[in-house]
């Protein structure tokens, strides 16, 4: 064997393992913003699931409570979240309610809000 072909077998160049550092460190990069992004969605799906049942759990409460006794009014849930409710009365007709239930949040600076509509009559 001759000396040129031992230098070829030796192994891999500094430039040739820089570059393998370089390609994995990208690929890292972009698994690790990937991951971020699912990560807040799925902090915001929270959010919005929770708003979405405080809304449905007091729509059924007004549906529930007698024709007369269904009244406008609003509460603070969880610190986070403030649920409103309107009753519009004879709306749209008489013997009827529109009721309209909104709950609001602030999630990463931005507001946010789910509003559920239900008309009720006598």
């Amino acid at each position: 064997m001759t000396i040129s072909r031992l230098r070829k077998k030796q192994g891999f160049t500094l430039i040739e393992i820089m570059i393998a550092i370089f390609l994995l460190v990208v690929a890292m990069l972009g698994v690790i913003s990937v991951t971020v992004m699912v990560i807040k969605g799925n902090s915001f799906s929270k959010t919005m699931t929770t708003a979405t049942t405080l809304a449905a759990d007091k729509m059924e409460e007004l549906k529930n409570t007698p024709f007369a006794s269904v009244v406008t009014g609003n509460d603070t849930q969880e610190t986070l979240y403030t649920r409103t409710w309107e009753v519009t009365d004879g709306s749209p007709a008489t013997g009827m309610k529109t009721l309209v239930v909104k709950v609001a949040w602030n999630w990463q600076g931005t507001g946010h809000n789910v509003v559920l509509r239900s008309i009720v009559s006598q």
